[in-house]
């Protein structure tokens, strides 16, 4: 059978605009967005964001741009909106153990109302508490205790007093720092002895003041004892009323926070408790804050002189020592102010702290939603996942309490779903290792260590771990996939849910229209002119051509969508309103143009002679074969020379490429497989002897892939049978052992890269290109190459078997198909004369029959010259 030609219309999938059903996307804008051929994905993906049971967690396989983020956002949002909206949670200072946070979860919304309440009540207790403990009653009962006590202080003081005068000394107490006890020896008018009157008493007499005084001392010590309890007393005495007085507005301000939150799970309650009881325990500290600083300047104290003044000299010095007194004692006073206002600033600070320890710290705040959260972490660090404890600086010194405490998106989305990229995890170090053991227990504490927090923190802080109910979706590719579930069964284990996304899908009206529907909405979304049928038309050709299929379309839909933009921003620059199919084709041609220079340089390369590439004629042992090249960004197709020797021998069959190392296993699998054929189809000629090499002519980065499998093999074969090659005619297909051809990948590019060479060179109707027949329908050609087909200058044959194409590119009979080879075989046997003659098969056979006889011949003749030897 020989080679087939394909018409015009088989090369390409052409879209008629009229069998969409609409005129442009703009009557499409307002339908909802399907999952465009990926319901195996999409069924999937409800069933894992539905399932309650643990471990459900969803992997999302897809390459970048099939649509998996941006559809399984729209899937967990629909997901969401069915679930209840989660309580909001709190963190709260533990008066108890200050390093230890206490969670608390709240209704949706009760959160900022706890918050709210708290602030207020801080706010108003600052005002009402003071106005309590400067109430007259109060005072009046203040004064009461604090007069008992002065009583009874007084009563102490006058027996001390008495004792004091049976000993000749007079007994005074100062205003001067906290009221210091003073003694003075008296003579017998009772007047205090001056200085020199001490000294002028006689030494028995000064005995018994010292043994007085010493007496005295003793008697000093028993009386602050004394008042020691006195002073306890009062002072409970007016802690006990400070409380009793100011309860009652405690409790009231609580009571209000408790009615703002009907519901008080643990651990609020207890926690109000500790809040009033810690108020009520620092009571004094509203009071100093709140009282006005006042100044006592000039407020000279007589006491501490009236005893200098009796041991002083009289004299004109006197003025002088008063002045300087007054002036210590008015720096005494200025100091003693000071004291008194850094008193009350620190009075102040503690106050603020202990209302800064009863507000509410709200992580997670979810007023006013419905539905479940949907977390979309684009940024995974270990802070933004798992949460953060902020420090502030107070000084130098870093300080860290409850009010720091920052959620992760764990915390934020648990009740609804958290979606993230594998690459992005596993590319932070140890934040895949902290998710694991997350997921092992669905527990959650924020861990300071990996916070960002300052060092030198006085206080690690380690707030309550929050069981998290989070439905993860986690997106990879399909070699990540597998590869995680090869090195980590556990965690494999925990995504239950494989939603796989395919590369391509069997294209239908339903899909077109599905496509379309994409392509209103990007329009509408990005603000962009919408597209006429014509050139949607187009898009989905051009996603056919991604594909590779004229059945099915590409689901890269990113890629579209990248060309619909290209083409709208070209209709804008021309100030249309409707993208049109010149729109579309300007897009492409200028993508190309972005892309294509190491295409033209290679191209370059032939029109100018550097590559031997022969573009017409014939010759022997020598064909184009068709490669091509993936960039990344851009693929091309390039034609490269394949030559082949042969000549006697047993060394069998060279592959060149793979002798210096520059051929791929996939390659080197193709040059075994061609070896394996052609040993079988010459296999009555056995042992072949026969040496042979193949080489890619200028190929210097390497070889890959088995697609020039067949182009090897008709290489060998011209070169075994003498029988010329059309040069015009360039190969791609791969071979198996039976001598069938199998398609190959990137036929287009291959295909038009050639064709590009000819149409440079000149179209002069003998050129083509000879592919596999089961590539015919990933044909999607340019309709560059369409026109030259119609009009006879370019064509495209296929073949199913490697004998169809070595007819056409020699003209004569192959000798080779199945059919031929068994009559041949047969005819063999009985000894008969060949049924076909002329065959490339045949021509072939001959050249291998006479290297065998070479060799038989060349071997006699060695061991003719051994013997001799002997």
């Amino acid at each position: 059978m020989p080679a087939h030609a394909l018409s015009a219309p088989q090369l390409r999938l052409t879209i008629d605009p009229v069998t969409l059903g609409f005129a442009s996307t703009a009557e499409l804008q307002d339908l909802p967005l399907p999952w465009i051929g990926q319901e195996r994905a999409q069924a999937a993906a409800q069933f894992g964001l539905q399932m309650a049971q643990p471990d459900y967690h969803l992997f999302v396989l897809g390459e970048v741009g099939s649509g998996r983020a941006s559809l399984m956002r729209q899937a967990m949002h629909t997901a969401a909106a069915l679930r209840p909206v989660p309580p909001d949670l709190c963190y709260l200072h533990n008066f108890e153990s200050p390093e230890h946070p206490r969670a608390l979860r709240l209704p949706a919304g009760q959160g900022r109302v706890l918050r709210r309440a708290m602030a207020e009540l801080a706010k108003a207790l600052q005002t009402d508490i003071p106005r309590h403990l400067t109430s007259p009653d109060f005072r009046a009962q203040a004064r009461s205790i604090e007069q008992a006590y002065e009583a009874q202080e007084a009563q102490a003081f006058a027996t001390l007093q008495a004792f004091a005068q049976a000993r000749q000394l007079q007994l005074s107490r100062t205003d001067e720092d906290g009221g210091h006890l003073v003694f003075t020896l008296t003579g017998a008018n009772g007047q205090p002895l001056t200085e020199s009157e001490a000294r002028a008493l006689p030494p028995e007499q000064r005995a018994r003041i010292d043994e007085a005084e010493q007496a005295l001392r003793s008697e000093i010590v028993a009386f602050a004892q004394t008042l020691r309890p006195l002073e306890r007393t009062r002072d409970d005495a007016l802690t006990d009323l400070r409380r009793r007085t100011v309860r009652p507005v405690v409790q009231q301000a609580l009571n209000a926070v408790r009615a703002a939150v009907p519901e008080q799970p643990d651990p609020l309650p207890a926690w109000l408790q500790q809040v009033e009881r810690e108020l009520l325990n620092h009571l004094h500290w509203f009071e100093l804050a709140d009282l006005p600083s006042s100044g006592n300047a000039g407020n000279a104290s007589s006491s501490g002189n009236s005893g200098k003044d009796t041991r002083s000299a009289p004299g004109n010095e006197r003025s002088d020592r008063d002045y300087r007194d007054n002036r210590d004692n008015l720096a005494n006073d200025e100091e003693d102010d000071n004291n008194r206002n850094n008193q009350d600033d620190d009075a102040q600070d503690a106050l603020d702290h202990l209302l800064h320890l009863c507000q509410v710290q709200l992580a997670v705040d979810h007023h006013g939603q419905a539905g479940a959260p949907v977390i979309v972490e684009d940024n995974p660090q270990h802070r933004t996942l798992f949460g953060s404890i902020e420090s502030r600086h107070d000084g130098d010194t870093p300080q860290a309490d409850y009010t720091g405490i920052r959620a992760g998106s764990l915390l934020r989305a648990h009740g609804g779903f958290l979606l993230l990229h594998l690459h992005d995890l596993t590319h932070e170090e140890g934040l895949w290792a902290r998710l694991r053991r997350f997921l092992r227990c669905n527990r959650l504490h924020i861990d300071e260590a990996t916070s960002g927090a300052s060092a030198g923190t006085p206080v690690a802080l380690q707030p309550e771990a929050v069981q998290v109910d989070v439905k993860i979706v986690l997106i990879g590719t399909v070699d990540e996939y597998y590869a995680l579930q090869e090195a980590d069964p556990d965690t494999a284990r925990r995504f239950r849910a494989k939603v796989d996304f395919v590369e391509r899908f069997t294209a239908s009206p339903a899909t077109r229209l599905a496509s379309a529907i994409f392509v209103a909405h990007s329009c509408k979304r990005r603000g962009l002119p919408h597209f006429g049928a014509p050139a949607v038309a187009l898009l989905l050709e051009q996603a056919h051509r991604e594909a590779d299929d004229q059945g099915r379309q590409s689901a890269q839909f990113g890629h579209i969508e990248a060309l619909l933009m290209e083409a709208a921003a070209l209709c804008q620059a021309r100030g249309g309103t409707l993208v049109e199919p010149a729109d579309v084709h300007a897009a492409q041609q200028a993508r190309t143009l972005r892309h294509n220079y190491p295409e033209e340089e290679l191209h370059e390369s032939i029109v100018e002679g550097e590559r031997l590439i022969t573009l017409t004629g014939s010759a022997v042992g020598q064909i184009n074969a068709l490669t091509q090249i993936d960039l990344g960004d851009y693929r091309f197709g390039f034609p490269v020379r394949i030559t082949a020797r042969t000549f006697a021998g047993q060394e069998g069959l060279l592959n060149i490429e793979r002798e210096v190392d520059m051929s791929g296993p996939i390659h080197d699998k193709g040059v075994l497989i061609l070896h394996s054929y052609l040993t079988a189809l010459f296999s009555h000629v056995a042992p072949l002897a026969l040496n042979a090499s193949i080489v890619f002519e200028q190929e210097y980065s390497g070889v890959e892939g088995d697609s020039a499998s067949c182009a090897e093999l008709y290489a060998l074969l011209s070169s075994l049978s003498g029988l010329s090659l059309r040069q015009g005619i360039a190969i791609t297909g791969a071979l198996n052992q039976h001598g069938e051809v199998l398609p190959v990948g990137g036929i287009n590019e291959k295909i038009e890269g050639w064709f590009r060479a000819c149409h440079t060179a000149g179209l002069d109707g003998t050129q083509g290109v000879l592919i596999p027949a089961r590539n015919q329908r990933h044909l999607m050609l340019d309709r560059s190459v369409l026109d030259a087909v119609e009009r006879g200058l370019f064509h495209v044959y296929t073949m199913g078997h490697v004998s169809e194409g070595i007819a056409l590119l020699t003209g004569e009979a192959s000798g080779m198909s199945p059919a031929e080879l068994v009559q041949a075989q047969a005819d063999e046997l009985v000894g008969g004369a060949a049924t076909v003659e002329d065959t490339v098969m045949q021509r072939a056979e001959l050249t291998l029959r006479a290297y065998r006889r070479a060799c038989q011949v060349a071997g006699a003749a060695r061991r003719g010259r051994a013997v001799r030897g002997r």
